[in-house]
């Protein structure tokens, strides 16, 4: 298949998301809907629409058949020592606070996994199967480290408190987050077999439908009130992006060859740490009140940037 053949096919289950983002971006630009509403739809997302998602997906899930052990254990200390490079840079050369850091590791490292590369895995391998330990390893681990550090960074409220007593607040808080319990609940609810009525998964999926559409949909919202930074963007944001669709997916392609991990696992791996920067990113950003603009244009350069970089991705490994 050629590269303008791939362009063309993978365009087509991305279309759906520019449209959603366009519309949101253009009722932000003509008044339509107001701009700073992008935040009501955002906390919908994250406290319900995500967790409902993934808990029904977790749970109707084969588990035995979604890990590979030495292949995944790969993916994830590779990850781990690029989320540390980013967090040191971050702090040592850009001088970023706290939450910043945090954002950066997760801008960073993780990737859009269940709404942008299931449709490129089905497209690529015909199916969307190994997506799914990554998305625990994100949510159970890495994602459990950047609520953490944020929760653990002093609020002009909670200065009085020790580090200690604010990390263990925040390893809490980050464990009793709406996303992190529906991910615990589905695997535990799947691997004891514990039956859950046909009405209650119907009715998950009908709200988990909702999650993809509106985290874009305010995403565009708030880019369409603010605009987009195309020029005069820092250095920090153009590297951010630059290492996650280009550093990090390389820097995976290494460890795998170093480790010697065969086909098709290593080219599920790269596939997806070629991933863009997850939408949530921007929920979080939000959530946190923390770097909203660096967020917002992380995830939409590095949607734009993995579409023209997928045909080469693919070659390297066919």
């Amino acid at each position: 298949m050629s590269a303008v053949a791939v362009v063309g096919e993978v365009l087509g289950p991305v279309t759906p998301i520019v449209l959603i983002f366009t519309a949101g971006a253009y009722f932000a630009r003509r008044k339509i809907i107001a701009a700073s509403d992008s935040r009501v739809l955002s906390e919908f997302a994250f406290r319900l629409a995500i967790p409902a998602y993934l808990l029904g997906k977790l749970y109707v899930s084969d588990l035995r058949q979604l890990f590979d052990p030495a292949s995944l254990t790969v993916y994830a200390i590779t990850a781990l020592v690029a989320a540390a490079a980013i967090g040191i840079w971050s702090r040592l050369v850009h001088h970023t606070s706290i939450r910043g850091v945090a954002l950066r590791i997760m801008a960073g490292v993780q990737v859009n996994t269940a709404y942008f590369a299931i449709p490129v895995l089905v497209l690529v391998f015909g199916d969307a199967a190994p997506i799914f330990p990554i998305l625990l390893f994100q949510v159970l681990v890495l994602t459990v480290v950047v609520i953490t550090i944020m929760e653990a960074a002093p609020n002009d409220d909670d200065l009085d408190r020790s580090p200690g007593q604010r990390i263990t607040r925040g390893v809490w808080r980050s464990l009793t987050t709406p996303v992190v319990l529906a991910c615990l609940t589905g695997v535990v609810l799947n691997a004891l077999h514990v039956p859950i009525p046909g009405l209650m998964l119907t009715s998950l999926s009908f709200v988990g439908d909702a999650a993809s559409p509106v985290a874009l949909f305010a995403l565009g919202l708030y880019v369409g009130g603010t605009g987009l930074r195309w020029r005069g963007a820092s250095t920090d944001e153009n590297s951010l992006v630059a290492f996650k669709c280009i550093g990090f997916p390389l820097l995976m392609w290494g460890a795998l060859q170093i480790t010697g991990i065969p086909d098709p696992w290593r080219g599920y791996l790269i596939l997806i740490a070629a991933m863009p920067a997850p939408q949530n990113l921007f929920t979080f950003a939000q959530t946190y009140d923390t770097d909203v603009d660096l967020a917002a244009s992380a995830v939409l350069k590095s949607t734009l940037l993995s579409l023209c970089l997928l045909p080469i991705w693919q070659l390297l490994i066919s």
